[in-house]
């Protein structure tokens, strides 16, 4: 697939906010926010909204036509992008609850918090399932897409949390701790999916075209110039270029943001090193997303000379 750069920072920067909205909520829940005072709570929470408003604002560039966005709300029982869009401006609102209920300390404050983590979570999870529902694509069609996206959220949120906790003189080490430990869950589970995307299986030529008894080449492509078929769906990358820059990814978005993290757990320095691991890895999680599309292989390769996706 040709990766749209809009669709890129879409996903990488709003799964981040959505993340940071998820611990700061998180927190309320199990007591570590109570360090924050209520303007760096109201901070981190508008921090998380202008981060996933950025996401959003950046996903209305890959429509043809942007100014018919309002039609994705339309078609919430079977479309899941039509899900993502109601649960995103359902957020809003929920958010600014929350963000009311910090300053003025209501009493139902747990409950918004416990909506706005949820709604953040949920919206999360009706992003990856655009993907992941997609049968015609073997990379995205597995359960390990929605749990890889949900992961990216929750560690890029997580490293930004640290490094504003830390910016606030209120870092904790056991949150640090926690942290660290699901970038190496995610690592893992990216491994995993690495290991999984390269079995040889899925759709052949043979069983698109029905002929399993003998082998099947193109001969006529059915059209003398590029297509559109052609351009997002025959997007090619040689093989050693991909390896090279998932080696590069796993360093810039795992292993230098954790080697940081850690440096900061042994007291060695503070604040700005974790803001520096936090775009560190933001940018490892767009060179991951451009390897997430450039990867895919949309069936209809099939029909234009491919052997198997």
């Amino acid at each position: 697939m040709h990766p749209a750069f809009s669709v890129l920072i879409f996903t990488v920067t709003s799964g981040a906010g959505y993340g940071l909205l998820a611990w700061l909520g998180a927190g309320q829940l199990l007591g570590f926010t109570q360090t924050l005072t209520v303007n760096q709570q109201i901070v981190i929470g508008l921090m998380a909204m202008v981060l996933v408003s950025i996401g959003l604002a950046s996903s209305t560039m890959h429509l043809a036509n942007p100014k018919n966005a309002w039609r994705s709300f339309s078609r919430f029982r079977t479309s899941w992008l039509s899900r993502e869009a109601v649960f995103a401006i359902l957020l809003y609102p929920v958010a600014g609850l929350y963000a009311a209920a910090i300053f003025w300390q209501w009493s139902g404050i747990n409950i918004l918090a416990g909506l706005s983590m949820i709604l953040a979570l949920v919206t999360l999870f009706t992003t990856s399932m655009i993907y992941a529902s997609l049968k015609t694509i073997r990379q995205w069609n597995t359960p390990m897409v929605p749990a890889l996206f949900m992961a990216y959220a929750l560690i890029s949120g997580g490293v930004l949390f640290l490094a504003v906790d830390a910016f606030f003189g209120t870092l904790k080490p056991q949150l640090q701790a926690v942290v660290m430990g699901l970038v190496v869950i995610t690592l893992a589970l990216k491994l995993v999916y690495f290991f999984w995307q390269g079995k040889p299986q899925g759709a052949t030529i043979q069983t698109a075209t029905g002929f399993s008894q003998a082998s099947v080449r193109l001969l006529d492509a059915g059209h003398s110039a590029p297509t559109f078929l052609n351009r997002e769906f025959g997007y090619q990358v040689a093989a050693d270029q991909l390896l090279r820059l998932r080696v590069i990814m796993t360093l810039v978005t795992f292993i230098v943001p954790l080697a940081l993290v850690y440096c900061v757990f042994g007291g060695l320095v503070g604040a700005e090193l974790l803001g520096l691991a936090w775009l560190i890895m933001m940018a490892g999680l767009l060179l991951e997303r451009w390897l997430f599309f450039a990867e895919a292989r949309h069936v209809v390769r099939l029909y234009q000379g491919e052997q198997r996706t």
